[in-house]
């Protein structure tokens, strides 16, 4: 879509905190309003219903949604954007006791491209795995992504998250 489209969807979502819980239906009637001026087979349109829905506490609502986007092409439209839509989708999963779709869905993204939502993956990958009984290795992952950030440890904390998942002995 044009850079004008995109302002404006960002101009909204800017506004989502000055909306009650009680008025989430009217946030989402501004988005939907954006998401009808692109073509239907947009993946954006889509993605950012499914943003909305998620944002309103609607994870089942956003999961067809995010696949929606995802089988459109988000991904080849706007690497991010299909990135964050994995996340979300995986994360939504969870919400919906799905959350061995989710690890599916984003431990391949632990081998992608890095970018800035690589601690967002390894945090929802986190959730989806405990909500699996897997504690041990989501809590891995969260002090692999944590060891990155602290200004000492990062050698003793990416260590301890390693001998997390190894086989003792």
């Amino acid at each position: 879509m044009n850079r004008d489209w995109e302002d404006r969807v960002t101009a909204a979502w800017a506004t989502f905190d000055d909306y009650a819980e009680q008025d989430a239906a009217d946030f989402r009637a501004v988005i939907d309003a954006l998401v009808a001026e692109l073509p239907d087979d947009s993946p954006l349109g889509p993605f950012e219903q499914a943003c909305a829905w998620d944002s309103t506490g609607y994870s089942d609502r956003a999961v067809p949604l995010y696949r929606r986007a995802l089988e459109l092409g988000l991904s080849e439209a706007s690497g991010y954007k299909g990135r964050r839509a994995k996340i979300q989708l995986s994360s939504s999963l969870r919400n919906i006791g799905q959350a061995e779709e989710g690890v599916k869905l984003l431990t391949p993204e632990l081998d992608g491209p890095s970018d800035e939502l690589d601690d967002a993956v390894r945090a929802t990958l986190a959730l989806c795995l405990s909500s699996l009984g897997r504690d041990r290795e989501g809590l891995s992952l969260v002090l692999g992504a944590l060891a990155a950030h602290l200004p000492r440890y990062q050698r003793s904390m990416a260590n301890y998250a390693r001998a997390l998942v190894e086989p003792v002995g």
